[in-house]
Parts: C-alpha cells; sequence; structure tokens
C-alpha cells in the first residue's frame, strides 16, 4: 500500500509541473535520440562499406599517402590531404607478377557543361587500366590509353548518368564538353554501374589522370592508387612486392618511417571500421554531453519540486510516513521524467534513423537499416542510471526535512 501510495504521489508530482518537467526532458530526449541514431548510423556506414568491398571482390590492393600506426588509419582516411603518392609509383607496380592492373586516383566535384547545358560531377584522373580494376564496361566508344595519359590528352568518358544528362539519348562521342574552361573531346561513355559506397558512378566523368592534374587541379600528386590481382591467394605477396618498390622509389630503407600504406580489402575494411569506430566514439560522447546536461537539469526540477512541497512532505511525515518513503517519492518522480524522455528518445532516434536508411536505400545505395538491441538496452540503463544519480540528492533533502519545520513553511 505504502509503494502505491508512492508511485501515485510521484506521478501528481510529476504532473503538476508539466511544462518544467518537458522542458527538462528535453535535453535526456536529444542525448537518447543521439545514441540511438548515432549507433544506427554507424552501423548503416558499415554496412555500407562492408557491402561495397565484397561487392567488388576480394583482389583488389588499396595504396594511400602516408604511413600509419598499427590497426590505425592512415591520415589520408580521414581526408587529410597527403602528397607522397605520384601517379608514376602506381604505374611502377604493373611489372608485378600476378598483377592485372593498376589505377590511380585523384578527385574533384566541378560542373561540366555542354552547350546551354550543366551538371554537377565528380571528375575523376584515373589510369588507363582504370575499366580493368573496377570491372567496368564501355558502352559506347572507347577508354583512354597511356598514349592519351603521357600527352596529356583533353580527352574524356562519361558516366551513362551524366551522358543522359548532358545528351539525352544522343550519341555523345565527338563532342566537346567544358571542364573548368577547358574543352574536352568525348570519347566514350560506360555501361550503368549503379552506386558503390558513397559514390553514384554513374555520374562520373573520367579524365586522364596527368591531364587531371596539369590543367585541373595544379598538382602533381594523387589521393590514392588501386592494384588488381589475378588470384586472391597472391594477395599477400603482392603487398610485400608493392611496399618494397615504393620504399626503393621514396628512399625508405626502415618500414616504420613509410610515407604510404598499403592495404588488401580486408585489411582496408578493418582500416575503415576503425574511422567510423572512431568517429561514433566522439558523437556519442558528444551526445553524452546532452545527456549529463539534462540530468542537471532534472536535479534542479526536484530542488524546486521539493521546496514547493515542503508542506506536503511535512502532512506525509506527519501521519507517518518514514524518511524512505519520501526518498523513494522523489526518486520515482525523477526516473520518471527521464524514463519519459528516454522512451521518447529511442522512437525519435528509431524513427529518424530509419529515415536515412529508406532515404539512402532510395539512392540506390546498399545502406542497412541496424538499430541494435545492445544500443536500446544501454539508452534505458543510462536513462535509469541519470534519473536516480541526479534525483538522489533532492530526494534525500526532502527526506531530511523535519516534519515540524515543513508543516511551518509557507
Amino acid at each position: 500500500m505504502n509503494i502505491l501510495l508512492t508511485i501515485s504521489l510521484a506521478i501528481k508530482g510529476l504532473l503538476a509541473n508539466k511544462i518544467r518537467a518537458f522542458l527538462t526532458i528535453l535535453g535526456i530526449i536529444i542525448g537518447v535520440a543521439g545514441i540511438i541514431m548515432i549507433v544506427s548510423v554507424g552501423n548503416g556506414a558499415e554496412s555500407l562499406i562492408v557491402n561495397q568491398i565484397k561487392s567488388v571482390g576480394s583482389n583488389l590492393i588499396g595504396i594511400l599517402p602516408g604511413g600509419r600506426e598499427e590497426g590505425e588509419a592512415p591520415a589520408a582516411a580521414y581526408g587529410i590531404v597527403i602528397t607522397t603518392l605520384k601517379s608514376e609509383d602506381i604505374k611502377a607496380l604493373k611489372e608485378i607478377p600476378h598483377v592485372v592492373g593498376v589505377a590511380g586516383y585523384t578527385k574533384s566535384v566541378l560542373p561540366i557543361f555542354y552547350k546551354n547545358k550543366k551538371a554537377e560531377s565528380t571528375v575523376t584522373g584515373t589510369s588507363a587500366d582504370y575499366p580493368a580494376v573496377e570491372d567496368a564496361a564501355i558502352d559506347g566508344g572507347r577508354f583512354f590509353n597511356d598514349i592519351d595519359d603521357n600527352s596529356i590528352s583533353k580527352v574524356a568518358v562519361l558516366g551513362s548518368q551524366i551522358k543522359y544528362d548532358l545528351f539525352g539519348d544522343m550519341n555523345p562521342v565527338g563532342e566537346n564538353i567544358k571542364i573548368k574552361n577547358e574543352t574536352f573531346k568525348v570519347i566514350g561513355y560506360m555501361q550503368e554501374r549503379g552506386a558503390s559506397g558513397f559514390t553514384n558512378n554513374d555520374t562520373l566523368v573520367f579524365i586522364p589522370v596527368k591531364t587531371m592534374q596539369k590543367l585541373i587541379l595544379g598538382t602533381n600528386h594523387i589521393s590514392m592508387g588501386r592494384v588488381k590481382v589475378d588470384n586472391a591467394e597472391y594477395m599477400d605477396a603482392v603487398v610485400e612486392d608493392i611496399e618494397r618498390i615504393l620504399r626503393t622509389r621514396h628512399g625508405i630503407s626502415n618500414p616504420k618511417d613509410d610515407d604510404f600504406t598499403v592495404a588488401s580489402q580486408e585489411q582496408g575494411l578493418q582500416i575503415l571500421t576503425n574511422v567510423t569506430g572512431s568517429i561514433k566514439l566522439l558523437l556519442t560522447a558528444i551526445a553524452a554531453i546532452a545527456l549529463i546536461v539534462g540530468g542537471i537539469g532534472i536535479m534542479n526540477v526536484m530542488f524546486i519540486a521539493v521546496t514547493e512541497r515542503t508542506h506536503e512532505i511535512g502532512l506525509r511525515k506527519a501521519i507517518g510516513a518514514k524518511r524512505q518513503d519520501i526518498m523513494k517519492q522523489f526518486l520515482i518522480e525523477a526516473v520518471a521524467i527521464t524514463s519519459l524522455g528516454g522512451i521518447l528518445g529511442i522512437i525519435i532516434g528509431g524513427g529518424f534513423s530509419a529515415l536515412v536508411a529508406f532515404t539512402i536505400q532510395y539512392l540506390g545505395y546498399d545502406w542497412d537499416l541496424i538499430v541494435t538491441p545492445d544500443s536500446i538496452i544501454i539508452a534505458a540503463g543510462v536513462i535509469v542510471g541519470i534519473g536516480i544519480i541526479f534525483g538522489y540528492a533532492p530526494a534525500k533533502k526532502a527526506s531530511l526535512l523535519s516534519p515540524i519545520d515543513a508543516l511551518r513553511y509557507e
């Protein structure tokens, strides 16, 4: 009976300050929703990476500029520009046994013009081996070759979507387009490929890597390279050969001084999941700050509630309520506020995560909706913990009030 009375009084106290309680739980709602969304979106991004790596096969080796510590991602994986990798470095790897293709990459988002039409594209400077490395097929015309690259030719190959955006059903081969005030001749266009990772391959425009460096970007480095091996069983041997050749070219004798990172698909997956894991951890910490702020708000509200209901506390003690009864009442009230905020946060976070997943799937990306029970259980535990921790001090203050002094309080 005492428990039911305690709960009823806690609910009554909560309802008496609806506006104040709602404003207080906003921090809890934001924090919990943030945790759910961060975990879900992070897991979705990881699934996108895993699905992409599985789709391109297990016989690709990636090369990034910049060294890395054991188990860590290189700085280039975080978007930091490093200029140590050159297109000549990638070409030198073509003679390694069991290598069937090599490609260097450098990219920039730029407007593409054809007469009075305009389209945004990621212009990709790459090597002649790109179709072989990426298993991409030409639909019309041809891809550029090593002669085009070495002579800094102004030729371009269009992805299927940007070809349609600019030319419709017309054959674009032989037509001229403009990229950053330079005129390029279209020599081919790709078959439809769809999205891979965060990139829609059908909206890309391909030009020779040297042309990209000299005429478009004014640089002499590339952002990454890929090597395709004829059989996955030779991956480790090819990785060792790549490292040996790059160290020779860069004048490096100690592997600890490497200014590049070579990784197979499996190793690359581990590097990328380390990156996403670090980002998730950082964002979760930010969301946790919102929870702490919400908890402090709840504590302040409960202190105000104790002051406003001092007379009520005195009446309860006068008719026999014990200290633990008063303490339970205010702890239940604090947990009720946080629980309400937590439930709303879980619903909002889950709903937003589903919206993000369905939107990305609609755009053609292989993104999984993952709202793990673990994240909900952790959020629920955090909610109750905040209610108890931040509600304890006000509850204790209420329980220690003298019944005589409380009854005299106006």
